[in-house]
């Protein structure tokens, strides 16, 4: 078990998981996001989540809150009602729409791991690469990819890769790993590698039009 003071050395505060409001079919993926809850425990790091309290999201939430950090839920007004996500856990932060979500969910976190799950799941996942790529932040990106979950989707990035679409230091963007423990550890170690599309203070310059002076997802 580790010492105390080895949990507070994470470089993290705060990640992002972004995973399924469904369970999944196989056992080894509840276990995952469980797993993941604990691993963030045991690093002192709190969790920012999509609210609500079903499938996967349920259980690294509870996860987290039931081993004493914090929680922050941000969900749209309009997935509020109990009937359709469940009772959000942790603090809970109300948004007017999914935009405003991913932004919300960027602005408080210091990673982003996705577990298994659906279209929203890759949704924001590949934004928040997107977001990588141009340099609107610097904050590493993590699949744990539970029994090759995301074996096909990295081998469609590796294509494109190969065909030119993508370059290959922005291929670097994304760090997997099969288990909560070496991906949060390859996490911490991750330093970006890829080109500027833009001046990062363009981007921060953009931001200040459209948000509040406060508001920065590269913070």
């Amino acid at each position: 078990m580790e010492k105390e003071s080895d949990m507070k050395q994470s470089r993290f505060r705060r990640i992002c998981v972004f995973c399924g409001s469904s369970q999944g079919k196989k056992r080894s993926y509840q276990d995952a996001a469980v797993e993941l809850g604990r691993e963030l425990v045991s690093r002192n790091i709190d969790l920012v989540y999509g609210g609500g309290s079903i499938g996967l999201m349920g259980l690294v939430s509870h996860a987290v809150r039931d081993g004493g950090r914090h929680v922050i839920g941000v969900i749209p007004k309009t997935l509020m009602p109990r009937e359709l996500t469940g009772e959000t856990v942790g603090e809970e932060k109300a948004v007017a729409d999914m935009h405003q979500r991913k932004a919300e969910m960027a602005r408080h976190s210091d990673a982003f791991i996705a577990l298994p799950g659906g279209y929203g799941t890759l949704e924001e996942l590949l934004e928040v690469i997107t977001w990588a790529q141009l340099r609107i932040h610097d904050k590493p990106v993590g699949l744990l990819n539970v029994d090759g979950y995301y074996n096909s989707l990295l081998s469609f990035i590796d294509k494109a890769v190969e065909e030119g679409f993508i370059s290959p230091s922005a291929r670097q963007i994304i760090v997997s790993a099969p288990t909560a423990k070496e991906l949060v550890k390859k996490l911490e170690e991750y330093i970006p590698c890829h080109e500027r599309v833009a001046p990062k203070l363009n981007w921060e310059m953009e931001q200040l039009a459209v948000y509040p002076e406060d508001y920065s997802i590269s913070r």
